[in-house]
């Protein structure tokens, strides 16, 4: 096992610099910390984190609080993926994570109780009901939080960029000609207001007049919903030449409805999704999407939460926004 001493000695520096730069302590040098964590990463140095509990009184454990809104579980890629980011960033900066829920073995619990019960140095939301009394307490407590899609004033955030995101997909397919653009969007929340916000504006600054009837919701990551919202999009009168799917795995439910009304996609109407999970890859035609950056969402939240755990008096309650983006496939066809 890699010791401290093992990377002193690489890095030609002292046990307790090489203790500083772990532990996150500002007064040593950028430069040396930097080598010294790229050391230590390079040699898979895993800190000893009971050893190191007992000797500050700290847990060095980080609560996680993912409610599965729609029963899917780590089924679901796009959450699957940002919590394995979080995951291997709190590990990598010695922290251990625990999911926490209002149970504590049989007895109910609010979710900042079952955290005081975990002795949680912080918490990171990453799916939840966020106006849920429970979620709101949690975030008011003293207990450092940092939320995932969702901004509450004076607390941290990560937020994907929903808004352009959509506003990038409608400019795309405007620019291969279609002007009859519906979106089925999710179920209200947050999110799908960004990217309704996004829809709406990016067709008014490109003079598309959106009848109501093209804009019309299903549940995120639910294919039944999504196949009833395609067939309604698709028994209009004069039906869009491109639909914009709330996700990836929604879509399912669309292309399905799409297929039994005997159409073809592109060749009698366009789709385009969000997410960008890898089976948009292995369909025929491949889905043109917006692809959220995971990998980032979940590495930036983790390196958040912690930067106020370790500097309480000096990290800033930030709102970052991490930019997907467009992956272009099959379904978009350019119309003269």
């Amino acid at each position: 096992m890699v010791s401290m001493k093992d990377i002193a000695q690489r890095c030609d520096v002292s046990v307790a610099t090489v203790s500083k730069a772990l532990n996150g302590q500002p007064d040593i040098g950028s430069e040396t910390r930097k080598k010294i964590l790229l050391a230590a990463d390079e040699m898979g140095y895993t800190a000893n984190v009971m050893a190191r509990a007992l000797k500050t009184n700290r847990t060095y454990n980080l609560g996680i609080l993912f409610e599965d809104l729609q029963n899917s579980g780590f089924m679901h890629e796009y959450f699957a993926s940002t919590l394995n980011s979080f995951r291997t960033e709190a590990e990598r900066c010695g922290y251990d994570i625990t999911f926490i829920n209002s149970d504590v073995g049989h007895t109910s619990a609010s979710y900042l109780q079952h955290a005081r019960y975990r002795r949680v140095e912080g918490v990171a939301i990453i799916c939840a009901d966020f106006f849920d009394p429970m979620v709101q307490e949690l975030v008011n407590s003293d207990i450092p939080v940092v939320t995932l899609d969702h901004a509450f004033d004076d607390r941290m955030a990560v937020l994907s960029d929903n808004m352009n995101g959509v506003e990038e997909l409608v400019r795309y397919v405007y620019n291969l000609g279609h002007r009859r653009i519906a979106y089925i969007h999710g179920n209200p929340t947050a999110v799908t207001d960004r990217r309704l916000r996004g829809f709406y504006r990016a067709c008014e600054t490109l003079g598309l007049v959106v009848p109501e009837a093209y804009v019309t919701g299903c549940s995120y990551h639910e294919p039944v919903g999504c196949y009833e919202a395609t067939k309604r999009l698709l028994a209009l009168p004069e039906r869009p030449s491109c639909i914009l799917f709330s996700d990836d795995y929604a879509y399912i439910g669309g292309i399905n409805a799409i297929t039994e009304a005997g159409l073809r996609v592109p060749e009698d109407i366009s789709t385009v999704g969000y997410d960008g999970i890898h089976l948009n890859r292995v369909i025929s035609p491949r889905l043109t999407t917006w692809q959220q950056n995971t990998e980032a969402l979940g590495r930036t939240a983790a390196a958040m939460l912690i930067d106020k755990i370790e500097r309480p008096r000096t990290a800033s309650p930030e709102h970052l926004i991490i930019h997907g983006s467009l992956y272009e496939g099959e379904s978009v066809r350019r119309l003269s």
